[in-house]
């Protein structure tokens, strides 16, 4: 894993350097394999990301599109992290709809549609359980609590270690995630972490060793390379210089 920890001034400056690099690593896998896949991440954060990038120029029919978690709710909920990147984003570029590939969430049972975005990246790239395929971007976030993705502090789907999706839990609601495993064998994970509240846990999450249970960002170890994009607000306690 080659970990690079970068701290900007301000979430602004956040923004611009994930622009940029998601574009990289955007046009890298074009060119490398003919086509990039990416999972997006939800929350506030991300949102200007997409925004940006919906200005910028790419090949977008190469552009494979999934989601690294989504809340159990339809589409068109404003909870929805599909709803959220799509009106920040797909739906503000060329991008053909074979090639977007949300969560599903409508048939009022989670392990079931869980169990249907698995064998849909199954089939999608050619692998099952135990070979887990490796997309070339999984963006993450992580909340005051140390969580990523739906991966919440002491629930049953952080030890999911035979499944591509499961049912994250958070407050007794249920959510789809990516696995642990999946995440980590991604080509580049990027987190996009902003906010004094993020301190205390982003403490936890990078130090030597730690409750990997009550912070599940510590999970997050990818084959490929690991991204920490930081505001300063965020970055403020750790010994790291822009």
């Amino acid at each position: 894993m080659d970990k690079v920890v970068e701290v900007l001034p301000d979430k602004s400056a956040l923004v611009n350097r994930a622009t940029i690099l998601v574009q990289e690593k955007i046009e890298s896998a074009i060119a490398s394999q003919g086509q990039c896949t990416i999972a997006l991440a939800g929350g506030s954060t991300p949102k200007p990301l997409y925004e940006a990038l919906a200005q910028t120029s790419l090949p977008w029919e190469k552009l494979h599109v999934f989601w690294g978690d989504e809340r159990y709710v339809l589409p068109e909920h404003p909870d929805s992290n599909q709803n959220m990147a799509r009106q920040a984003w797909l739906d503000r570029i060329p991008i053909p709809a074979a090639n977007i590939h949300p969560m599903p969430t409508a048939s009022g049972n989670p392990e079931e549609d869980a169990a249907t975005y698995n064998t849909e990246l199954e089939q999608f790239f050619g692998q099952s359980i135990p070979n887990f395929p490796a997309l070339d971007i999984i963006l993450l976030g992580m909340g005051d609590d140390g969580h990523t993705a739906s991966l919440f502090p002491h629930t049953a789907a952080l030890s999911v270690g035979d499944r591509l999706i499961t049912v994250g839990n958070k407050d007794g609601q249920p959510r789809l995630t990516f696995t642990v495993p999946l995440i980590n064998q991604a080509s580049n994970v990027i987190f996009l972490v902003a906010g004094a509240n993020k301190v205390p846990a982003l403490e936890q999450v990078m130090a030597a060793e730690g409750d990997s249970q009550q912070y599940p960002s510590r999970l997050i170890s990818p084959s490929g390379e690991l991204w920490w994009l930081l505001d300063a607000a965020a970055g403020s306690k750790l010994d790291i210089t822009c």
